[in-house]
């Protein structure tokens, strides 16, 4: 894929004709001649300002429909009659379609442009958030959360590519900005959805569906996007330098792609059983239901100074490993107090548990350092968050079956603790100062 097949932020590119038609249709036509395509000016200013706009309003929307299920699962799982293991099934589906849709992402994105694919992705959340309360069934609110998450996975995987293509020397930062959004989403689903369905009347569908709002903002950024998108090179929206012919990436025999792959896959493991299950934890261990949501907001709030900072401060150094050994050990530390007193130290718990669940924005952050290219990053991002997130499906699918098959937390707290080993040891391998490029 070229790099400006992705650098088009608006529908596909238009196919390229020759500025003028030739005197003699029926002469032959030289076979070396290529066709030239007119040059164009830098895109205005003010454009890369609404960039800017619609990543962060689509960041705050790649989480809410999961953060917002896991404060209200317990109703959930009454209003439908859910058992503890579709539950688990339940919380695995978000693994399911970023694994699915994140591998179709690149050729939607060669297709019809990244822009057009996220912004079809932020109308796909808003309809599956507001459809799937009311669809029915267990059957019917799965298939509500597959749009939904659909809508999230190809964005997951596109958005990083847009940040390469628009602002390829503040990857750091720009990725810091994306991901601190994408922290604020999720703590503002988890600390707001109880007390606003409460607000709302009292029904666990209403306070699923008002999240549908946020994405439907999220859609007007890119519509303006898809409206002006760039006049200058399609491989340099903003000014920078122009695309180069791309160099052919063998991306499954990149060891530094399989490294990122697998420390995203028990990352995202990690972070969707502490979504979809600390506040049953919190809340079999005596929390109310309203402390718990508020302590799963702590969890994902603490992500939100440090997703804009560990990005910057990662983006600094040639070897992210001891970055990933730090959020590791907190993340040992916060499951093993979780398992040895829930109640009585919760908020020391949620708090290194969001400390650990940084390792998203980091991973993040590698995808976009360990290619020279929009069109590597990517492929890349495709790869490293669809195969992580195949990986990351049985988690909590387990974690609900030995809940409900041992009767308490001891058996998954211990599971969570042992992923934790090898999610560091991989994690240094992918952090080596490395480009997939170079291991043709």
């Amino acid at each position: 894929m070229a790099d400006e097949d992705l650098a088009t932020l608006g529908p596909a590119a238009e196919p390229r004709t020759p500025a003028a038609p030739p005197a003699d249709a029926g002469a032959a036509r030289p076979a070396a001649a290529p066709e030239r395509v007119p040059e164009r000016g830098p895109a205005p200013r003010w454009l890369s300002g609404i960039v800017i706009a619609g990543l962060v309003l689509a960041a705050l929307n790649l989480r809410p429909a999961i953060t917002s299920l896991g404060a209200l699962l317990k109703e959930v799982r009454d209003g439908l009659g859910m058992s503890g293991t579709v539950a688990g099934l339940l919380t695995s589906v978000p693994a399911l379609c970023f694994a699915v849709f994140g591998f179709a992402a690149p050729r939607l994105a060669r297709r019809w442009g990244p822009g057009a694919i996220v912004c079809a992705g932020m109308v796909a959340i808003a309809v599956g958030v507001v459809v799937r309360p009311y669809a029915g069934g267990t059957p019917g609110f799965l298939a509500g959360s597959a749009l939904a998450l659909a809508g999230i996975a190809v964005s997951n995987v596109l958005l990083p590519v847009v940040i390469k293509t628009w602002f390829p020397e503040r990857v750091g930062p720009m990725t810091g900005i994306y991901s601190m959004a994408l922290a604020l989403g999720t703590s503002l689903a988890a600390a707001l959805t109880v007390p606003m369905t409460a607000g709302l009347g009292g029904s666990w569908r209403t306070g699923l569906a008002v999240w549908a709002l946020l994405a439907v903002v999220a859609v007007v950024p890119w519509l303006v996007v898809l409206r002006r998108r760039p006049t200058g090179s399609p491989s340099a929206p903003a000014g920078g330098t122009p695309a180069t012919a791309e160099t052919p990436i063998r991306i499954t025999s990149s060891p530094t792609a399989w490294a990122l792959a697998v420390f995203f896959g028990l990352q995202a493991t990690a972070a969707y059983i502490t979504m979809g299950w600390m506040p049953q934890i919190f809340r079999d261990a005596g929390v109310s239901a309203g402390t718990a949501g508020v302590l799963l907001a702590v969890t994902m709030a603490v992500g939100v100074p440090l997703s804009f900072v560990l990005p910057r401060l990662a983006a600094r150094m040639r070897h992210q490993g001891p970055l990933v050994v730090v959020l590791g050990v907190c993340g040992l530390a916060g499951y093993t107090g979780l398992w040895l007193a829930p109640a009585g130290g919760a908020w020391v718990w949620a708090l290194l548990m969001g400390i650990s669940n940084c390792a998203f924005p980091l991973a993040l952050t590698m995808i976009g350092m360990r290619s020279v290219s929009a069109a590597g990053v990517v492929k890349l991002s495709a790869f490293a968050q669809s195969v992580g997130y195949l990986i990351s499906i049985p988690g909590p699918l387990l974690v609900g079956t030995l809940y409900q098959h041992s009767g308490g937390w001891g058996l998954p707290i211990a599971l969570m603790i042992g992923l934790m080993v090898p999610q560091m040891a991989v994690g240094v391998l992918a952090g080596r100062n490395r480009r997939i490029e170079d291991e043709r």
